[in-house]
């Protein structure tokens, strides 16, 4: 049988090496504000409540006003080189949109942007409180202002947010377990790079206890979506997001959102290999949107489609 791939979509980035936001609530919410001065529709999006979103924007040439946003926006360009300026008043600072830069717009900031031609642009769009939240349970210091960032250097926050692009796959879970591990890592990221000030993390050491292990497990295997949460996971350990996920990844190798990924893997392969199920049944049972995206994240592990690997093992 060949084997699923074991590798953790984070584990490289993780093994790397960092404005407090308006209360005034008619500022517009970045995606809202970002649609207006884009003039176009993301070609993928994803969101929730409390952890804000990620959306992947092709648009073409841009010359206006940004208006103050309740949240920060951080940005990288997985393709293409573009020339980009922001105007505050007299100032002007330009930068070049390329791989692995950032751009990080401040939540209550204003600036004129001119982009002459189209740009391809992965954006993530966060809460202030979720800065907040990280660096209380990471036991770090308050969070100071973001820095502005226009075309800045930084490989490992531009690489995290292209993964985010990468690895959502049309499974609600598994998408929004990951996108919750990656916000943190992210947030994680900007504390220590872009506040302008000394950060510092305490150590984390060691893993679950068997206890909490077997309860993260029974949960991740439970099968019912609404009870797979990086939040669930969390508190039945005891522990904050932030330290349930490097402790989890210690006993396990694996953060939550890989383990659960291999796990339906392997549900599905069994499906596959003893059964007759059809292929749009087994991806209804894992929760897939459609046979289109199951097929996808199959092969992207496995190198054959749901239908090629139940011939070769039959």
């Amino acid at each position: 049988m060949k084997r699923p791939v074991d590798n953790d979509p984070l584990e490289d980035l993780l093994a790397a090496p960092g404005r407090e936001a308006p209360t005034d609530t008619r500022q517009r919410a970045a995606e809202a504000e970002m649609a207006r001065v884009l003039k176009t529709v993301p070609l993928q999006v994803a969101s929730d409540p409390s952890n804000g979103a990620i959306a992947h924007w092709k648009h073409g040439a841009l010359h206006d006003v940004v208006e103050p946003m309740r949240d920060h926006v951080i940005m990288t360009y997985p393709t293409g080189v573009q020339r980009l300026e922001r105007r505050t008043g007299r100032s002007a600072v330009t930068g070049t949109a390329r791989s692995g830069v950032v751009t990080i717009i401040p939540a209550g900031s204003s600036a004129r942007w001119d982009i002459p031609g189209a740009v391809d642009v992965i954006q993530l769009y966060l809460p202030h409180m979720t800065l907040e939240r990280v660096a209380r349970e990471a036991g770090a210091s308050a969070p100071g202002d973001l820095l502005e960032r226009t075309g800045h250097p930084d490989s490992i926050t531009s690489g995290l947010l292209m993964s985010a692009a990468d690895v959502l796959e049309g499974n609600a879970t598994l998408d929004a377990l990951f996108r919750h591990q990656l916000t943190d890592l992210l947030t994680t990221r900007l504390l220590a790079a872009h506040t302008g000030e000394l950060v510092t993390f305490e150590p984390i050491i060691g893993g679950l206890s068997p206890h909490a292990l077997r309860r993260a497990i029974e949960r991740l295997r439970s099968g019912s979506d609404a009870d797979v949460s990086l939040a669930a996971l969390a508190s039945d350990a005891g522990l904050s997001r932030f330290h349930f996920c490097r402790a989890f990844k210690e006993s396990t190798g694996l953060s939550p959102h890989a383990w659960l990924r291999q796990q339906r893997l392997e549900r599905a392969m069994n499906m596959l290999c003893d059964t007759d199920t059809s292929i749009e049944v087994v991806a209804a049972e894992l929760g897939y949107a459609s046979q289109t995206a199951f097929t996808a994240a199959f092969k992207k592990l496995t190198g054959d489609t749901p239908s090629q690997w139940r011939r070769r093992m039959r």
